[in-house]
């Protein structure tokens, strides 16, 4: 019996087919030789078959998927604003812009008053205090980062203080109890799950305390008998044993979002008000670059700057430009809440949602338009349902619509519930309504 493997063209063959009719002409040979060993590969898998519709459409497939990169930008229909999976928060215009500007050389540790070696840090401290009230602050890559440097710096070797119902997970398998180990100092519980006071602090002192840290509960929440002590009051009763009190305040809010009903989470200068030492995220609430904060009084902050561990977690020349650019759009709180997405979609009115709703129904047509709801995500006001708009379709399969979406260029990741495939307009600018219309267009095309 003939082996049918031997059916299948040799490497060189694919090869020489492929120069002479131009397929892959654009891309170097070695990454065309690899597409046609993953197409022999494919079709030995499946018995020794050619692919349907010949060797050389099979190869520019491959060439296709392997040339196109595989960080691309999306349309998130979701209504999930911080979306983890899809890169946290849109960037503002500025900082994009910012961005660009900063690609090629540019002035990142460069004093162009005296023409010396400046500081990177030096184009966003005196934002972050003038923003936050703080003494001093500096930045570094993510804020995992800036709380294993700010314990390393002040608790290593030492004990640090922290309410078990603190000891939280923050996602990813990344744990608390994991960065105090890994930041050097020891972990002394304090309090129970669901209650602590000050006094439970207090009483966890010892000649080898070095700080307090108290985390928000970001991602989740503890509701019924609770009890907690309060950030001033920590703050209060360490300030005259010499010993600073860390807040990680997760999300980063600078801005009070209660009247938009979004309550729960602690703004950043009332933290810094307390006389706290807080670390907070770049790229959720705040709205700007993944990056890592700390603000808080001087002292801390300068021993933070000459930890050696300091320059192995520095921002690139990317997040500093965007992160400067964000921050100076804070100065004027209307222009923050018009300008950063992310601000700007979680207060969206909503009698604006329903009629960009209605408007994209009639664009992609045959869809209706239903009350749902929107949700934060990065953690942020886990509690908080943000009413809006959905629109709704009804496929013959979710899943396979779905998919369809996701294949478009630019994909378009939506969400499915009650055999409906859903779109939230509270996450589609309205640049992107006619993206949209024609991805919908095609998906139904794909899924007849």
């Amino acid at each position: 019996m003939t082996d049918r493997r031997t059916r299948l063209p040799a490497v060189h063959a694919l090869a020489t087919e492929a120069a002479r009719s131009g397929v892959g002409v654009e891309a170097p040979r070695a990454v065309v030789v690899a597409a046609i060993r993953e197409v022999l590969a494919a079709a030995r898998a499946a018995g020794g078959e050619p692919p349907p519709d010949g060797w050389m459409a099979a190869v520019s497939r491959r060439l296709a998927l392997r040339e196109r990169p595989s960080l691309t930008r999306v349309i998130n229909a979701t209504g999930v604003v911080l979306h983890t999976n899809l890169g946290r928060a849109p960037l503002a215009a500025a900082a994009t812009t910012a961005l660009a500007e900063a690609a090629g050389y540019s002035t990142l540790e460069y004093d162009l008053e005296d023409g010396t070696r400046g500081s990177r840090q030096d184009h966003v401290r005196d934002l972050l205090c003038e923003i936050t009230g703080a003494e001093h602050g500096l930045v570094v890559i993510n804020a995992a980062a800036a709380l294993l440097l700010t314990l390393n710096t002040l608790a290593d070797g030492g004990e640090t203080i922290v309410s078990r119902g603190e000891l939280v997970e923050i996602g990813d398998a990344f744990r608390i109890p994991d960065i105090l180990a890994k930041s050097g100092t020891v972990l002394v519980e304090v309090g129970t799950t669901n209650s602590v006071r000050r006094r439970d602090y207090e009483a966890a002192l010892s000649p080898r305390t070095r700080s307090v840290l108290k985390v928000h509960r970001s991602n989740f929440q503890v509701t019924g008998f609770t009890g907690e002590a309060a950030l001033a009051d920590l703050v209060d009763a360490m300030r005259p044993r010499g010993i600073p009190v860390v807040h990680d305040a997760g999300s980063g809010l600078l801005l009070n979002l209660e009247p938009w009903g979004l309550r729960g989470e602690p703004l950043v200068p009332a933290s810094v008000a307390a006389g706290a030492v807080v670390v907070f995220s770049g790229d959720k609430l705040l709205g700007g670059p993944q990056a890592g904060i700390v603000v808080g009084p001087r002292d801390p902050i300068e021993r933070a700057a000459r930890n050696p561990l300091f320059r192995a977690l520095r921002p690139d020349k990317g997040t500093i430009a965007a992160l400067e650019a964000t921050l100076r759009l804070y100065r004027d709180p209307d222009a923050a809440l018009r300008d950063i997405p992310a601000l700007a979609m979680l207060t969206a009115d909503a009698s604006a949602l329903r009629r960009r709703a209605r408007r994209l129904a009639r664009l992609i047509g045959q869809a209706t338009t239903i009350p749902g709801s929107s949700s934060v995500g990065g953690g942020a006001f886990p509690e908080a349902d943000l009413p809006t708009t959905l629109v709704a379709l009804e496929p013959t399969s979710c899943d396979g619509f779905l998919a369809a979406l996701r294949q478009h260029q630019p994909p378009v990741i939506a969400r499915a519930a009650e055999g409906r495939v859903l779109l939230d307009v509270r996450t589609i600018a309205d640049a992107e309504f006619a993206i949209v219309a024609e991805a919908i267009r095609k998906a139904r095309e794909a899924t007849a």
